[in-house]
């Protein structure tokens, strides 16, 4: 074999951990059914938040690492990511800060105003996932790891290529892995032009709907929906219309915004969290990556540097 670890999946928590592995200095190959930039990691509106996750102290570690590595990214000038400043608007009785608050190392808490009880501020990196997925993809390939196209009809068919396997399969990890936690969640989202937006704000507790905007470069990422075991992914008028309205409501800014894209996702999420463990297969081994659901940006290098640990039992 040439190839010490196959790495099956290429969205991003996929790609994070070929980079890893390779970094480490192992002979890597990249096994993905479709092109990065056609997976779901390259719809994700892809800012830090752990969205949807429990305080677990797995999960924390993760999203505290992968923080701190996008921070190092930004001030580095790696392609799409930028740290920008974050609004975080809540609407339920103030009960202290958030469990994942010392993930960003600079939370800070104010007064409500209007429905909202309190509202957090906080440096969150955002990450354009087109020119990011590049980088990756990129950084993987010109360390001398291998990208193949191809798909596993059974995971253990990954053993003839490599010894050990890495599972990143995201939803297709509910049939490889026989895993029925695994369920898609679908997000709507909709793209406007920038009219010079830098701050990002979120309104998630809002009863008519999860609300954010996320600025870049040159667009503004609104949302949502966040729509469990929903599998349709054809775009709704009328859910654009309402996302738009409510981001408005938010970001006055945005009324005379014109509409650049509509796009819709589905996240790979998993009941009880993303599963990242070994399974034990006659000798062989097998790493899974997969069920990080919409916080997947959030997550990754965090997962990743947690996947070459167990791949190389370190």
């Amino acid at each position: 074999m040439d190839t010490d670890v196959l790495v099956v999946g290429g969205g991003v928590i996929g790609l994070t951990a070929a980079v890893r592995l390779r970094e480490r200095g192992v002979r890597v190959t990249l096994l993905t059914a479709d092109p990065p930039e056609d997976t779901v990691s390259a719809v994700a509106a892809a800012v830090w938040y752990p969205s949807h996750t429990d305080a677990d102290p797995r999960v924390l570690r993760w999203a505290t690492e992968t923080h701190a590595e996008l921070g190092r990214q930004a001030t580095a000038g790696v392609p799409g990511v930028v740290a920008r400043a974050t609004r975080m608007l809540l609407r339920r009785p103030w009960a202290g800060p958030p469990w994942w608050a010392a993930a960003t190392g600079d939370l800070v808490t104010g007064p409500g105003f209007g429905p909202y009880t309190a509202q957090l501020r906080f440096t969150a990196p955002t990450v354009e996932m087109s020119p990011y997925l590049d980088w990756l993809r990129d950084r993987f390939t010109g360390a001398g790891g291998v990208l193949r196209a191809g798909r596993l009809d059974r995971l253990d068919d990954g053993f003839a290529l490599a010894p050990t396997v890495v599972n990143a399969t995201g939803l297709a990890a509910g049939r490889l892995a026989d895993d029925p936690a695994v369920h898609p969640v679908r997000g709507h989202l909709v793209l406007v032009a920038n009219p010079g937006l830098t701050t990002s704000v979120r309104d998630e507790e809002n009863p008519a709907g999860i609300t954010y905007v996320h600025p870049r470069r040159h667009d503004v990422v609104l949302g949502g929906t966040f729509e469990p075991d929903e599998w349709d992914i054809g775009p709704d008028p009328a859910t654009s219309a309402a996302i738009r309205a409510r981001c408005v409501a938010l970001v006055p800014e945005l009324a005379d915004a014109p509409v650049l894209a509509v796009r819709v996702g589905l996240r790979p999420a998993r009941h009880g969290g993303p599963r990242v463990a070994v399974q034990a297969t006659s000798g062989r081994r097998l790493v899974h990556a997969y069920g990080h659901g919409g916080a997947g940006v959030t997550l990754a290098w965090g997962c990743a540097d947690e996947v070459a640990r167990l791949a190389l039992d370190t």
